[in-house]
């Protein structure tokens, strides 16, 4: 629809009767708010072959019928159909043309580590961040996270130093509710984005539940061992519940390579999920590479890879740092350590230029 066309229109109304008029054709209004805009749409599911466009075009409320031609009929581009319009929350725009650093804590510890990395992130400008306070370990033996009982003064730091969002990964449906519950509880300094961890990226009841919520956007990360195809579908999974505020991380594929990281770096799909999907991307360097390790330049990996994924487009990268990395409690050894954040963010800067001046020159 066109974008002065309200929810509760007359003209949408019609729109709606005539796409229901079809036998077996049921609809679903999705309403995605941009930066500038809010673009309402109208998805007709059923047997929609034998539905013409040529009656929904004469609306002078329609801005342009588009006919799904992927299996991921809600993220997707349809051929370069639909734009990518991205989201608005708590004063941040995400779009496949926005760029973000979300540096912070895999794992909160303590209280003193996080207004420490909070203070950092402040001094360098940066309003988004990473802190996970619930955390599935292969091992049952290893550290899971502070759970619900550190929210309410993480979310407290995170307004005191002007952090806008928080990166948090949720397990369970239930975390949800706790974390809505220790938002509005402590008057909603800041804003929460929920994290669908690489274990649960096919977990489907999970992938319904935080659909199923539209306040909070998610951050989708590709399951570690499955196609590219299924983790798109698994997002498919969000926004088809009502939740279109998605961004999909790419975070290195296990393989039986012998690879010299932790994960074979997929960054290369970074313009592929951009091309096939209406989605924001991100790249997650720190889980890619699994430990700081430097190349004979002086530069670590993880600035290599970052670069990457940078180059080739990326619109946010979710690196871990920590005050103390011989002190954290999950995954130490990839953390970068907090002196080392400016010069990572004056690398990602220089990249991200290139990457604007590539794009300028195109054609």
């Amino acid at each position: 629809m066109k974008a002065d066309v309200a929810a509760d229109s007359p003209d949408l109304r019609r729109v709606i009767a005539l796409a229901e008029s079809y036998p077996g054709i049921s609809t679903q209004l999705h309403r995605i708010q941009g930066a500038t805009r809010s673009v309402t749409e109208v998805y007709l599911l059923g047997p929609t072959g034998v539905v013409p466009s040529a009656p929904f075009e004469e609306f002078e409320s329609v801005e342009k019928v588009v006919r799904v031609t992927q299996s991921f009929r809600a993220i997707g581009r349809h051929d370069g159909g639909l734009e990518a319009v991205g989201f608005q929350y708590n004063g941040v725009h995400i779009s496949q043309d926005t760029f973000h650093v979300f540096a912070g804590l895999c794992a909160v510890d303590n209280r003193e580590h996080v207004e420490t990395t909070f203070a950092t992130l402040k001094e360098l400008g940066i309003a988004t961040t990473r802190a996970g306070a619930y955390k599935p370990r292969s091992s049952p033996y290893d550290f899971q996270g502070l759970g619900a009982a550190c929210l309410p003064w993480v979310f407290e730091l995170a307004g005191k130093h002007g952090i806008r969002i928080v990166a948090m990964e949720v397990t369970h449906e239930d975390h949800i509710g706790e974390i809505l519950r220790a938002l509005e509880a402590t008057g909603r300094p800041t804003g929460v984005m929920l994290q669908i961890g690489t274990r649960n990226a096919q977990n489907f009841e999970l992938l319904k539940a935080v659909g199923q919520q539209t306040e909070l956007p998610v951050l989708f990360k590709r399951g570690m061992g499955i196609t590219l195809e299924e983790s798109l579908n698994a997002c498919e999974y969000v926004a088809s519940s009502g939740n279109r505020k998605i961004v999909f991380c790419l975070r290195g594929m296990k393989t039986n390579l012998g690879d010299p990281h932790r994960n074979f770096v997929d960054f290369a799909h970074v313009p592929v999920v951009k091309r096939l999907t209406r989605l924001p991307v991100g790249v997650d360097p720190s889980h890619s590479v699994g430990r700081r390790t430097a190349g004979p330049d002086g530069l670590l990996d993880i600035f290599h890879v970052t670069a990457q994924g940078v180059i080739a487009g990326a619109n946010m990268v979710l690196v871990d740092v920590h005050p103390r990395p011989e002190r954290a409690l999950c995954d130490g050894p990839q953390a970068l350590l907090l002196e080392e954040l400016p010069a990572f963010v004056e690398d990602v800067a220089i990249v991200r230029q290139a990457y604007e001046q590539r794009r300028q020159r195109r054609g």
